[in-house]
């Protein structure tokens, strides 16, 4: 259930494992929504947890303020409540320690689970393997990700802190702005690229094996008999299989409620604008993030992609100019000539967040449903782990990588 990336590189590796595969997608082709929308950075160098003892301050500021990075949109929705008190109880320096461990062990799994899947398929996705930056526009702030860094080198993460000079050595883009920054944490071994454009080829491939993709199909509900999932409805009719995979991201707690599984998943906005990129322009080498904004960037391929914000405001999907005032001042004031500024791409995704940042795996009330889903916003850098984990389930194996704090069960 669901074709974005997390479901079709999930119907890739069961489709290895010799499994029957159908893909159940209500949009017209693979990768319609977040994973067409992201900030296309595979980024284990960055898999700290949303959840820190800083965050509390920046969502009480947001309800006067627009300038934060994460925003609290107050509205009647009793699951927005409940799951942003359990997003505060995560908010203490030792659940930010242990969170950000196991995002980052399963990031790192899931890297060489891609670099593998991009070696067996040859999938097009506009990448970029140089590295990226973390800049920081003031020293205090720079020192403290320096200390804070120890995290993730400690779990085995290459990181290292740079200079100005050094920052722009590595980007030549930074060096007009250089003396604006303070210095930058560049971790060589992440990586960057579109995630839809991978999506699609992986689509491709996986029906070229067998895989039946239902495109243009809602589901629209699940049947179970006790403890074992009997078919899903979709406005075309039934479907039956031996086992299911829910994969469906934001949408994945509203069909598991119908089971009595209640999924700790919540979606929470993010802005995306892309540029194009012409001759003349001088867009960043590589990708990174402006981290006093919180503004991420990649290039893909004639393109500038630029996200940021994490918004607390349910399903709403809707967006205007004004809300990307901030992030295209903090991308322009870095890359002055970066892309066409006169022909933005607007658009907004929701990312399936749990409270503590990392996904949910593996079975639930019933024996035959497989949960894949809650990814946030590193379901790119997550998704080839995530999928070979899933089949590893469905299989009965062992996953390779711990699971602890990833299931209902």
């Amino acid at each position: 259930m669901g074709a974005g990336v997390i479901g079709v590189t999930t119907a890739y590796c069961l489709l290895k494992d010799g499994h029957e595969v159908t893909v159940v997608e209500r949009n017209e082709s693979a990768a319609e929504e977040t994973s067409a929308t992201n900030a296309g950075l595979i980024a284990p160098g960055h898999s700290y947890a949303w959840a820190s003892p800083k965050a509390p301050a920046m969502l009480l500021k947001s309800l006067w303020r627009d300038d934060q990075a994460l925003r609290f949109k107050p509205r009647l929705d009793p699951r927005l409540w409940r799951w942003s008190l359990s997003f505060l109880r995560q908010c203490t320096a030792e659940r930010a320690r242990v969170n950000t461990l196991r995002k980052h062990r399963l990031c790192r799994y899931s890297q060489a689970a891609f670099n593998a899947m991009v070696a067996e398929t040859g999938v097009a996705y506009d990448g970029e393997d140089r590295g990226l930056l973390y800049l920081y526009r003031n020293a205090r702030d720079f020192d403290q990700s320096v200390a804070k860094m120890a995290i993730l080198s400690g779990g085995g993460q290459d990181l290292r802190a740079v200079d100005r000079d050094e920052m722009a050595r590595i980007d030549p883009a930074l060096a007009p702005v250089k003396e604006k920054l303070a210095g930058a944490i560049h971790c060589p071994t992440d990586g960057s690229g579109d995630a839809r454009l991978f999506t699609l080829g992986l689509a491709a491939v996986c029906a070229e094996k067998g895989a039946a993709f239902r495109y243009g199909t809602a589901i629209t509900g699940i049947e179970a008999d006790g403890d074992t999932v009997t078919g899903v409805l979709t406005d075309r009719g039934r479907e039956t299989a031996d086992h299911y995979v829910m994969a469906l991201g934001c949408a994945s707690p509203l069909l598991a409620r119908r089971l009595g599984v209640r999924l700790p998943i919540y979606p929470i906005k993010g802005y995306s604008v892309t540029l194009p990129v012409e001759a003349g322009h001088s867009p960043p080498a590589i990708g990174g993030v402006d981290e006093g904004n919180l503004v991420a960037y990649a290039r893909m391929g004639e393109r500038l992609r630029i996200t940021a914000t994490a918004e607390f405001a349910g399903y709403d999907l809707s967006h205007k100019p004004a809300d990307f005032r901030h992030m295209l001042a903090a991308a322009r004031d870095l890359f002055p000539e970066g892309g066409d500024y006169a022909r933005p791409d607007y658009r907004a995704c929701l990312r399936p967040m749990t409270p503590e940042g990392a996904p949910i795996f593996g079975l639930g009330a019933q024996r035959n449903l497989f949960y894949n889903a809650g990814h946030g916003h590193m379901g790119w850098t997550m998704a080839c782990g995530a999928a070979r984990i899933t089949a590893d389930l469905v299989a009965g194996r062992e996953p390779e990588t711990p699971l602890d704090g990833m299931t209902l069960r």
